[in-house]
């Protein structure tokens, strides 16, 4: 995909940070935009800020967990626009919280969000992306899907598996010699307000939780947004975003599992005492 004009995007969790500044991106690109988000208010002002630039904008109220609703406006926006040649599954969540900590239902609104959005929004525009015959998908996967870190076994559970599941529908795609480009994006910290939407397993140490994200973050969604965009116009496998996402990657292919003490003695001798989720 060398141009975005006159592209059909589809965008999850497009209300906020890198969802949202990828669909102003986009707009000013002249693309068509088909954004879905779970929060109505925020989905709207989205939409009414692309509005102006975009070929054509829809906002679709969805829940990514929800296997049926994704399929379904799915179904909608080809209904809408005729066609897709641009998925990014962007919506994600957080959650802090040990393994002996954490509870399952915790777990499953992770899980739900994370990974089996992912799934769904790739399973529902497949079809649709291989008929273009100009078709790109991404996945956002996470620095915390080279590494894990404690506190963080749901949400590296997801990024590793988002991970691993792009980078054989890659092969696939390649394989099968169908035009879908397939890219698996690896931020580090953006900053965004997903710290601040994240869950606990002390809920009251959110919003201290979410101060300690925004002092490590120095990505903004915007400069993410066009680190994506480049790597698909280049067809780039693996998407990382910013020099934290770069250093990450590097410490496991540098340390093997000796990784994994690193981080206990740095979190043993660190003013934070968590390791700050969201990357």
């Amino acid at each position: 995909m060398k141009t975005f004009t006159d592209r059909v995007a589809v965008i999850t969790g497009a209300g906020s940070g890198i969802g949202r500044a990828l669909a102003l991106d986009l707009a000013g690109r002249g693309a068509h935009l088909a954004l879905f988000e779970i929060n109505e208010e925020s989905l709207t002002e989205t939409v009414a800020a692309c509005r102006d630039q975009a070929r054509s904008v829809k906002g679709y109220q969805v829940d990514v967990s929800d296997r049926k609703a994704v399929h379904d406006q799915a179904d909608a926006v080809l209904a809408d626009f005729g066609r897709v040649n641009l998925v990014v599954n962007n919506a994600g969540v957080g959650l802090m919280a040990s393994v002996e900590e954490m509870t399952y239902e915790d777990l499953d609104w992770l899980v739900g969000i994370n990974w089996w959005g992912v799934v769904h929004g790739t399973k529902a525009f497949l079809p649709h992306l291989i008929a273009s015959g100009d078709g790109h998908l991404v996945n956002v996967s996470s620095a915390f899907g080279f590494v894990s870190a404690p506190t963080q076994s749901a949400y590296n559970a997801t990024k590793f598996a988002v991970r691993g599941f792009t980078e054989a529908l890659r092969q696939e795609m390649l394989i099968a010699r169908h035009k879908v480009g397939v890219s698996c994006v690896h931020p580090g910290g953006i900053r965004t307000n997903i710290a601040k939407t994240s869950r606990a397993a002390d809920p009251s140490q959110v919003d201290r939780l979410a101060t300690q994200f925004a002092k490590v973050t120095r990505t903004s969604p915007a400069d993410a947004a066009k680190t994506i965009l480049k790597g698909v116009r280049r067809n780039h496998a693996r998407i990382l975003i910013g020099a934290d996402a770069y250093l990450i990657d590097a410490v496991p292919r540098l340390l093997g599992s000796a990784y994994q003490d690193l981080n206990v003695f740095g979190l043993r001798h660190s003013r934070y005492d968590v390791m700050v989720g969201g990357l």
